[in-house]
């Protein structure tokens, strides 16, 4: 079981252990062996194999000597011997029988393993061991700005306390050789330990620090690649990739590793493949190479003047060079090509309004659209007051709509002069209706000759329209009759 933030998956605590490999769980380590063995049973005249493995911070593994026989599992701290005295904290990664293997696979003889496991680590040595990890990044910084004060080329990427905190050593890459004595002594006065160098390369540097490649995973040099072998740029050309520095790099700054992984199978497929063919010759004129489909086992050639690649196989090319070099020549290429099957791709037109599940991108800058749809799914009931209110303005059959704006101030304007007019009594203030004409029974305005005819409104509706006289003259009766009459009351005009 391994911790949630680590890709063993698992989960030892809700949010991660966060303690860097010493969760006791076995998941959180680098470079992790599985023991096959463990689930076998051991005959009963059995001794177990006293030499157990040891991982340390980073990529170290060592093997020690568990000459007391304790009973010890995968992933337990125990403290072992020191290198130069004290002793340190680790976790065991192997027992057993792959014990053996894995010595003989380093070429490790069993003469020359000398240090043993004291015990199985305690609280208190535990809890020491963890305030010595903590002091590493304080102490890694304060040794990076002794180095810069002495101007030392060399760059200090990691601290690696022991677990009695009475050593320290120090991982630095450089170009070439440092002096670094006066860096030493500088170091031990500021953090009073024992200092130990220690030059490592720039894949190892990488494998200690970590990170992700640009395949997306962890690097291969921080997770299970223990040894590291050289990479060149011929592992490229056989490939047939491209030789660009910033694409062949990893985070080391060296040639990425996995250059090598598939050369075995590309060198194992180009034997069958003519080597160093530059152009073949033929009646039309000269072919060109052009480039090789390793797999296919398919060549493509191309005349000067034509722009069309002439795809041959392999065993057609031998020949053609055999006849090269006894002097004869085919005709065309043309008609050797061979017919290559293209499947027709047929391409996905995406609609981007719908792609991401929505119905459209500019969804919330189209309120009126929102406000219809949101109607829509009330079923309609939102539309019943304007409904109403649109039958109320509509006009009645036998009436006409009327597209031109009538001169209201004109028809309600009173006589001046002081006249009264004809057909009213002096009884009452009565306001004072305007001659009708017959034109205004049915419901048109009266022309005026004098004034110019108004202009069609563009905008105006039915609702916009007068009702005609008649219902207003009738209106006015009826509010007369309720008011008492006042003789005495004299009209505007006089």
């Amino acid at each position: 079981m391994g911790c949630g933030s680590c890709s063993t998956g698992g989960g030892c605590a809700p949010a991660g252990c966060k303690s860097n490999g010493s969760c006791l769980t076995g998941g959180c380590q680098k470079m992790e062996v599985h023991d096959w063995l463990s689930n076998l049973d051991m005959p009963a005249n059995y001794k177990p194999f006293q030499v157990i493995e040891v991982k340390f911070k980073g990529a170290r593994k060592e093997f020690f000597l568990n000459n007391d026989n304790i009973y010890l599992e995968i992933g337990e701290l125990v403290a072992v011997e020191g290198a130069t005295g004290g002793y340190d904290i680790g976790h065991v990664s192997l027992t057993g029988e792959l014990v053996r293997t894995q010595m003989k696979r380093r070429k490790t003889p069993i003469d020359q393993v000398t240090r043993k496991v004291y015990r199985k680590a305690t609280e208190a040595d535990v809890d020491k061991w963890k305030l010595a990890k903590d002091m590493e990044w304080e102490t890694m910084h304060k040794a990076r700005t002794l180095a810069l004060d002495l101007r030392l080329s060399m760059k200090i990427s990691d601290v690696d306390y022991q677990g009695d905190k009475t050593k320290a050593t120090f991982f630095y890459t450089a170009e070439g050789r440092v002096d670094f004595r006066e860096l030493i002594k500088k170091m031990a006065e500021t953090f009073r330990i024992r200092i130990e160098m220690r030059q490592i390369g720039m894949r190892q540097e990488a494998g200690r620090l970590g990170g992700i490649g640009s395949c997306g995973r962890e690097l291969c040099c921080s997770t299970w690649l223990t040894n590291f072998k050289t990479v060149s740029t011929a592992a490229a050309r056989y490939q047939n990739l491209s030789l660009n520095t910033l694409k062949l790099a990893g985070q080391c700054g060296k040639l990425k590793c996995c250059l090598n992984y598939e050369l075995d199978t590309y060198l194992d497929a180009l034997k069958d493949i003519p080597d160093r063919i530059e152009s073949l010759q033929t009646e039309v004129g000269v072919a060109r190479h052009q480039k090789t489909d390793i797999f296919k086992k398919l060549m493509w050639f191309s005349y000067a003047n034509q722009e069309d690649w002439i795809p041959l196989k392999v065993d057609r090319v031998k020949e053609i060079m055999a006849m090269n070099k006894k002097g004869e020549k085919p005709v065309n290429l043309k008609d050797e090509a061979v017919e290559l099957k293209t499947s027709v791709v047929v391409e996905k037109v995406h609609d981007y309004e719908n792609v991401v599940g929505q119905d459209s991108l500019t969804r919330l800058d189209d309120k009126s659209r929102n406000r219809n749809n949101r109607n829509n799914k009330s079923g309609g009931n939102n539309n019943k007051p304007n409904q109403q209110r649109n039958d109320r303005n509509r006009p009645q059959q036998g009436e006409k709509a009327q597209q031109v704006r009538p001169n209201l101030n004109q028809q309600a304007k009173p006589n001046q002069g002081g006249q009264k007019p004809q057909g009213q009594k002096p009884q009452g203030p009565r306001p004072q209706q305007p001659k009708q004409n017959p034109q205004a029974k049915e419901g048109k305005p009266q022309a005026n000759p004098q004034q110019p005819k108004p202009l069609a409104d563009a905008g105006a509706t039915p609702t916009d329209a007068p009702k005609p006289n008649r219902n207003n003259r009738n209106r006015n009766k009826n509010r007369n009759k309720n008011k008492p009459s006042n003789p005495s009351a004299s009209t505007p005009n006089e």
